[in-house]
């Protein structure tokens, strides 16, 4: 498996075929973009689809009397418990995706011929993930929510996980292809964990937000492991 990308028969570029680049610029120019067939008439249907189409999904009525007493509850304090379970649901369904991708790259890395080296890190940050599962469980558990319930966020998650999954898992990407998706992953990641001990905190929450400090702090970690080993597959100095 190769570290990087090698030169090849690539036809993709504009440059390799001088002559009839020269006439997709003539045809433009001949087309300004006020004529009718512009884009335009695109961002209309698209403005049109966006306010009759309906949400992606909704965050489940509360299945137990403890789940309804607590959510009345904060509504009645001005809260809103829809959006923090939500967001919970969505890093749930993150992490899950988070523990496939590193057991993915723990294939990855033992195809290469210095890769495995890596599997215990990459193992490590799997198990950690796998534990921020179920603390996530136990904080949707403890305002009285579904923990299998697919919220909208958690939807929406797992079709963003899909695309790292896929690079991740393609037999023709390389180590270092694979660890640059995989920084994308840990980048939202760690962003994520700070937005979610705030809505905690902000939604009267402060104890469940506390219980996420650690999770931050190995995401913190996650983010430069990868970011360093992205540097150091790569060739980069100082890494």
């Amino acid at each position: 498996m190769n570290k990087v990308a090698k030169l090849g028969h690539n036809f993709t570029g504009a440059q390799m075929s001088p002559e009839d680049t020269r006439k997709m610029v003539d045809y433009v120019d001949e087309r300004p973009a006020d004529l009718p067939g512009d884009a335009s008439a695109l961002a209309q249907a698209r403005e049109q689809m966006n306010r009759e189409e309906g949400d992606v999904g909704s965050v489940p009525v509360p299945g137990s009397v403890k789940g309804v007493l607590k959510s009345s509850f904060d509504k009645m304090l001005g809260n809103n418990p829809e959006l923090l379970i939500d967001k919970l649901g969505e890093r749930l369904a993150f992490e899950r995706t988070g523990v496939r991708l590193y057991e993915a790259l723990m294939a990855k890395a033992a195809a290469c011929e210095t890769g495995a080296e890596l599997i215990p890190t990459f193992k490590q940050i799997r198990d950690e993930e796998e534990a921020h599962m179920f603390l996530l469980v136990d904080a949707l558990e403890a305002l009285g929510a579904d923990p299998t319930a697919q919220t909208p966020c958690a939807d929406l998650a797992g079709v963003v996980g899909s695309g790292a999954l896929k690079v991740i898992t393609d037999p023709r990407t390389n180590l270092a292809q694979a660890l640059n998706a995989m920084l994308t992953i840990e980048l939202t990641d760690h962003a994520a964990w700070e937005l979610l001990i705030k809505l905690a905190d902000d939604g009267g929450h402060a104890s469940i937000g506390s219980t996420f400090t650690h999770a931050l702090t190995e995401e913190q970690r996650h983010l430069n492991t990868i970011r360093s080993l992205l540097a150091r597959e790569l060739g980069v100095s100082g890494s």
